[in-house]
């Protein structure tokens, strides 16, 4: 038994049954990491994995296939949020392609925001594929074929996969139709949108997520002041801030430590709810390592496991050299 190894961290403690914690970096706006790669430093340890947005709210960022890569360079092991917005099933294809040779393993499938929601309205969208059908793509690259069921000759792949859900939604059946459709499409785990009505949650686990064996993790988002509050309420689709939740952000005399505290409260109801926390902390990704210590997740442990060794070559018709692997498991 060893120590699973970078790229495989999230995957051996999801299987383990840890309870898991993941966080949010924002690409850079330009061709500098620095401040990215800075972030995340300060979350080694503090995390299995660190996603990184892929054109979040439709603004245009550095790839997240290249960011992704800089982050494991740095010993961070990365989430590659994927969304279907910008590329055709072929580019898809080659990207994830990529990204598995590249020693990425982690990708999150998404839709991804409209473009007119973004810093480039007049730019064309794509969405060849949404959530659901780029699931089932990468089920079948992970099975040795491409999307037209043809054979990759140079391999399969072995991404384990993972999705978003809205335990808010307004639709409770919509809600419960689109999470079987992507646990049946080979949803391996879910990171949750901003929650903040936790019985909510509570509600979601106990009757829609409860028997699907997927961890779900909840998604906490940094409030840094009642205007900060208020402006997600007004443009991030779904959100629902609770007016309690903005008062004792303005009256706060240190709104964004009181947002950190709101936060971290957050992290505890989670735990006795689901089986992780996703954090999100838009500028201020350093203040997530406070909130894990007030949360009560001071420290990590990396589940051992047996991995394939990364450096064999992969024999055709297996994934890594271990035969008929269940995908998503």
């Amino acid at each position: 038994m060893t120590a699973a190894p970078l790229g495989y961290r999230l995957q051996s403690a999801a299987q383990a049954g840890d309870f898991l914690v993941t966080a949010e970096v924002m690409p850079p706006k330009g061709g500098d990491p620095s401040h990215m790669l800075e972030m995340a430093r300060l979350l080694k340890g503090r995390v299995h994995a660190v996603n990184v947005t892929d054109g979040s709210r439709a603004v245009m960022r550095m790839s997240s296939l290249a960011a992704s890569v800089l982050l494991q360079r740095e010993g961070v092991e990365a989430v590659y949020q994927v969304a279907c917005r910008d590329r055709n099933r072929i580019a898809l294809q080659a990207d994830l392609l990529g990204a598995q040779a590249l020693g990425l393993r982690n990708v999150l499938a998404l839709t991804g925001d409209p473009v007119k929601a973004g810093d480039h309205p007049d730019a064309r969208p794509v969405f060849d594929l949404e959530s659901v059908r780029l699931l089932r793509l990468i089920h079948q690259l992970n099975s040795g074929e491409d999307s037209h069921g043809k054979p990759l000759t140079d391999g399969a792949l072995n991404l384990f996969a993972g999705a978003a859900v809205d335990p808010q939604s307004s639709s409770w059946s919509g809600l419960q139709r689109r999470f079987e459709a992507k646990v049946n499409a080979g949803a391996a785990f879910f990171q949750s949108q901003l929650i903040t009505d936790f019985d909510r949650l509570h509600k979601f686990m106990d009757e829609i997520a409860a028997g699907s064996g997927r961890p779900v993790l909840a998604g906490i988002f940094l409030l840094k002041s009642a205007k900060n509050a208020q402006f997600i309420n007004r443009n991030v689709p779904g959100a629902k801030i609770p007016d309690t939740i903005v008062q004792r952000l303005h009256e706060a005399k240190d709104p964004l430590q009181e947002g950190v505290n709101i936060a971290a409260e957050q992290v505890q109801a989670a735990r006795q709810i689901c089986q992780g926390v996703h954090l999100m902390a838009v500028r201020r990704e350093d203040l997530i390592p406070q909130i894990l210590d007030l949360g009560g997740l001071a420290t990590l442990r990396f589940t051992d496991t047996v991995i394939p060794d990364l450096e064999s070559p992969t024999p055709r018709g297996t994934r890594n050299g271990v035969k008929d692997r269940p995908v998503g498991v």
